[in-house]
């Protein structure tokens, strides 16, 4: 009975948060042109245009939001990081999801003492995102966003992030 415990307690802890729909969300696009007060939220995002690692996004009031993304792993001699920042405008905000389209910047490095290993380090990405209400705070959002490499490699990639807001 014991070994049946960590996945009784992980099904009432899924049911929990399944049943637990009254999520707070961003409030509709009114008159005023978008939220009234600064919204904040702290996660995990990844994209190949905008960096990969932990995230921070700030909602303006009105439609503009920026989030700015890093990571770093060293393994042995070789370290590999990410950095980035996006800039998003709304276009439609409902009361379950939120529809905008996205434009940022983002320096990957992986290598040892020779340098950067990379072909196309420097990224810009330009597209559009959804962002989905999961439950009470938590977040997630897709991205399709047309990234330039500094090689000169054109690419129409995703990005992910999963953010929980602080209201």
């Amino acid at each position: 009975m014991t070994h049946l415990r960590p996945f009784i307690l992980l099904l009432l802890l899924t049911g929990l948060a399944c049943t637990v729909r009254a999520q707070a969300v961003l409030p509709e696009k009114g008159n005023n042109g978008g939220i009234r007060d600064n919204v904040f939220g702290l996660g995990l995002a990844g994209g190949a245009a905008t960096g990969v690692g932990l995230s921070f996004r700030h909602h303006l009031p009105g439609s503009w939001s920026y989030e700015i993304n890093g990571g770093v792993i060293k393994v042995d001699s070789k370290t590999s990081y990410a950095i980035g920042t996006e800039v998003q405008y709304d276009l439609v905000r409902a009361p379950q999801s939120r529809f905008f389209v996205a434009g940022g910047v983002g320096y990957y490095y992986s290598g040892g003492r020779h340098g950067n290993l990379m072909d196309g380090p420097t990224r810009v990405g330009l597209g559009i995102g959804g962002e989905l209400p999961m439950s009470s705070g938590f977040h997630v959002t897709g991205e399709l966003l047309f990234t330039y490499f500094s090689d000169g490699t054109i690419l129409p990639l995703p990005s992910a992030g999963f953010h929980y807001y602080f209201y």
